[in-house]
């Protein structure tokens, strides 16, 4: 029996850890090649790689340098010769506090680079791609701070996430007709490192789950988008909370 995504190649980016790495071995479990890349963890990304075996490569780079992300893009590129779908994930909460204003414009520069210019510009490359080989997708991981907004320390990440969200939609609705799809992840809280020390004990008893969202939630449902089954929801957001935040 075929698997579901047989004979498709996937990059993800921040794939050494977190969200990417589960949702690479879900890509690879599924059947895809996958691209993992890594922005300054290299032993984890060639240890998953390791782990993967076949059909899985490394890339690396800062996505924040624009030369660093061309290279990147066109090793990945380099690897199988095309990319079927674009999974970008990399991204950090970075504070942007309002009281500091050296650290409040280090913050937005740090996550409008980061969160939304490195994710736009890898996305207008897979956009060159995808209209030469007649489509492509991409899925693109935000956050429920796209819709509600952060706290008042990570303004600069909520409105660059919010960026990203909308984003998605331009080339959803702007890139139909070259048969390129486009959809957005919204995670709330996730059990990886980035939720460690964040979420405590009294507020995961508050969690309608009873629990923060394990990253396999996010990483199966990346899957299913990266296989394109289902191209009349591009453009959507679909959010995985576990019903903590529900629009």
């Amino acid at each position: 029996m075929k698997a579901p995504l047989e004979g498709r190649v996937v990059l993800v980016t921040g794939a050494s850890r977190g969200i990417g790495a589960v949702t690479a071995r879900t890509l690879h479990g599924q059947g895809a090649a996958v691209v993992i890349h890594y922005g300054s963890k290299a032993a984890p990304a060639h240890a998953l790689a390791a782990e993967l075996g076949d059909r899985a490569t490394v890339v690396g780079g800062d996505l924040a340098d624009p030369a660093q992300l061309r290279s990147i893009w066109a090793e990945a590129l380099g690897w199988q010769g095309r990319i079927d779908t674009l999974v970008n994930n990399a991204g950090a909460w970075i504070a942007s506090p309002i009281e500091d204003k050296e650290a409040w414009d280090a913050g937005w520069a740090s996550n409008l680079a980061l969160n939304l210019a490195a994710p736009a510009e890898l996305c207008r490359l897979a956009i060159e791609h995808f209209r030469e080989r007649g489509g492509g997708i991409i899925v693109n991981v935000t956050s429920r701070s796209a819709h509600r907004g952060d706290d008042v320390e990570h303004l600069a990440y909520g409105a660059a996430k919010g960026g990203l969200l909308a984003l998605t939609k331009g080339i959803a609705r702007g890139c139909g007709k070259d048969g390129v799809l486009a959809y957005a992840v919204a995670p709330g809280w996730v059990a990886t490192d980035l939720a460690d020390g964040q979420v405590a004990g009294d507020m995961v008893a508050h969690l309608p789950l009873g629990e923060v969202t394990p990253p396999e939630d996010v990483a199966e449902l990346i899957a299913f988008l990266a296989g394109g089954k289902c191209r009349h929801a591009t453009g959507s957001t679909i959010d995985v909370t576990g019903a903590d935040y529900v629009r």
